[in-house]
């Protein structure tokens, strides 16, 4: 099928509303279109750039984990979560009581994350994955009655009620044949269709199903990155698309929406596939400020001090590449030393501009390394 004939789906009358009840996409798809194809050249050559410099970077998985919290923060803020990449990385404990709800939904994210990128070795990218990663999704926060790990059996809609909503997903009576078509869709080699278009094609038809109660709009982003893992179009997952959509999150589902409401398919894949170039150009951005910012403190910072702590202070200057958010006793337990020594490490490195402490208390105090995470603000 050519893009230009693509048809997105029809209205069905219900009880006292009308569903949207989308065309099935497992089937061929002709791409000719000239700004649609230099896009996809675009993002196919960002991509390849990133996955280049990615290899080269020591002790990447340390990054990839801050890409992880950039992601998890971003996608819940979407959906109207309010914690930070710096509040990803404290215990309950250090935030305040009306922050917590949002914090554990992200935490939720961080964890369905890394479980599904490492489910990804033994299982394929597949309806199975989906809502097993749903499942740790809603553990134990707001939606946690609502199916997790299951597709929906009841209507649901986008808006403040059913009566009123935006959009209307399909039936729920439709729900299996859609997600299983989808799931066809993602693996037929059969069906020549480039993975970026793929995966736009994919990621639209899976926030048009809404095939869950909540969670729809996290797990659907989720399942881009998961699908760039699984073809191994990128060697390590570093490029999440959420803080792109956020950013420009009226026309993300403007574009949505354009598809549902007037088969606008083509203004979908250009708006998704510019995002995929722009968030992969400086994905590889940040990794050079890292190297160079990692480049500054060995060369500026860590030659102050003596031979004796050399160890200690690179390990726990490598530890905060991981997590940047640390305490006394944190640091203690990561170097094993003790509290003593732990503490005046970190007070020298507050003295270097290297942490700063944030909670202006005299105990259980937090110390952030934000010149590093500076960089995934950008």
């Amino acid at each position: 099928m050519y893009l230009r004939d693509y048809h997105a789906g029809n209205l069905e009358p219900q009880l006292e509303y009308k569903s949207f009840r989308p065309t099935l996409i497992h089937h061929d798809w002709v791409i000719d279109d000239p700004q649609v194809l230099q896009l996809l050249g675009q993002a196919d050559r960002a991509l390849g750039e990133l996955n280049a410099f990615a290899q080269l970077i020591p002790d990447i998985d340390f990054f990839i984990r801050m890409y992880v919290a950039k992601e998890a923060t971003q996608s819940s803020r979407i959906e109207g979560t309010q914690t930070s990449i710096e509040d990803a990385f404290m215990d309950a404990d250090d935030l305040s009581p009306e922050a917590r709800d949002d914090w554990s939904e992200v935490q939720n994210y961080i964890r369905a994350i890394t479980f599904a990128i490492n489910r990804l070795e033994h299982l394929p990218l597949s309806n199975r994955l989906l809502r097993e990663t749903h499942a740790i999704l809603l553990e134990g926060v707001r939606g946690e009655t609502k199916r997790p790990g299951e597709f929906r059996i009841s209507q649901n809609w986008i808006g403040v009620s059913l009566k009123n909503a935006v959009f209307v997903p399909p039936h729920h009576d439709h729900v299996a044949d859609l997600m299983s078509d989808l799931e066809k869709f993602l693996h037929d080699e059969q069906v020549i269709v480039p993975p970026l278009i793929r995966i736009a094609i994919a990621h639209y038809q899976f926030e048009t199903v809404h095939p869950f109660l909540d969670g729809n709009g996290r797990l659907g982003r989720l399942m881009i990155s998961l699908y760039l893992a699984s073809e191994k179009l990128l060697i390590k997952p570093a490029l999440y698309l959420s803080d792109y959509f956020e950013r420009n999150k009226t026309a993300y589902v403007d574009h949505l929406m354009g598809v549902r409401q007037g088969h606008h398919m083509r203004d979908w894949l250009i708006f998704f596939l510019h995002g995929v170039e722009e968030t992969a150009r400086a994905s590889a951005g940040v990794f050079k400020a890292i190297l160079a910012l990692k480049e500054r403190l060995e060369r500026e910072v860590l030659p102050r001090f003596s031979h004796r702590r050399q160890e200690n202070v690179h390990s726990l200057v490598r530890h905060l590449y991981a997590r940047p958010v640390i305490d006394v006793k944190m640091a203690a337990g990561i170097l094993g030393t003790t509290h003593n020594t732990a503490a005046s490490l970190i007070s020298d490195l507050v003295q270097q501009n290297v942490l700063t402490e944030i909670t202006g208390q005299r105990r259980n105090r937090l110390f952030v390394f934000y010149d590093y995470i500076a960089l995934f603000r950008r």
